[in-house]
């Protein structure tokens, strides 16, 4: 029998904190959130590896360390009201609602938002909303809002998005060129417009634009 309490205390310290995680909030969202949950049955034992599951033919869930990494980015607090863009079976959503006061999860796949809803149910996180549709548009009526994480590498930033975020919103998303190393970019809204800052090199699965016309260029 697996002890996957353990392996979620193997991960934060020989991937997270080996990464540069420090925020000490994420790093116990993490140790506590189950991965077993959210992959599939067969891979259940590999869920703390420092890899890349299979969802579906247009999702997979990234490695622990780049996600935590790009979140860590955001600094959210606990009052900021999140958008998880491309939440897949909904992993990224559990962590994220352990760090913002209410989350939107939205993602293209009805079967894993659906998975995702009563995954995210099952162990008690009520301050998620899981809605399926176009990437870009589908948490549109439910924002604006304090963060936005993208949880995959896109060739750029739908400035639909960015529409959504409150005056002093931040967005988060690792961005690169067809076959170039995703870069992860923070972007600040303010009264003066919008700052982008390039943090650092990491690679998180591609979100598929032939899913979502929203993210076609």
């Amino acid at each position: 029998m697996i002890d996957f309490a353990h392996a979620r205390r193997v991960m934060v310290d020989n991937q997270l904190r080996t990464s540069g995680v420090t925020d000490r909030r994420l790093l116990t969202a993490m140790g506590e959130v189950p991965r077993e949950k959210f992959v599939p049955a067969a891979r259940q034992s590999l869920a703390y590896i420092d890899g890349v599951h299979p969802l579906s033919p247009t999702r997979q869930l990234g490695a622990p360390a780049p996600f935590a990494k790009l979140v860590q980015l955001a600094e959210i607090d606990h009052t900021d009201r999140v958008l998880d863009v491309g939440c897949g079976n909904g992993y990224s959503a559990a962590v994220l609602a352990h760090l913002g006061e209410s989350i939107v999860a939205v993602d293209t796949d009805t079967r894993l938002v659906q998975h995702a809803g009563a995954t995210l149910g099952e162990i008690g996180l009520g301050n998620v909303m899981v809605v399926a549709g176009e990437l870009s548009k589908a948490g549109a009526e439910h924002g604006p809002y304090d963060v936005i994480v993208i949880e995959g590498t896109v060739d750029a930033v739908p400035e639909a998005l960015f529409a959504q975020l409150k005056p002093t919103g931040r967005l988060v998303a690792l961005i690169a060129a067809p076959g170039q190393v995703p870069v992860a970019n923070l972007f600040v809204k303010s009264d003066r417009g919008l700052a982008s800052s390039i943090a650092f090199d990491a690679r998180l699965p591609q979100l598929q634009p032939a899913a979502d016309p929203g993210f076609v260029f």
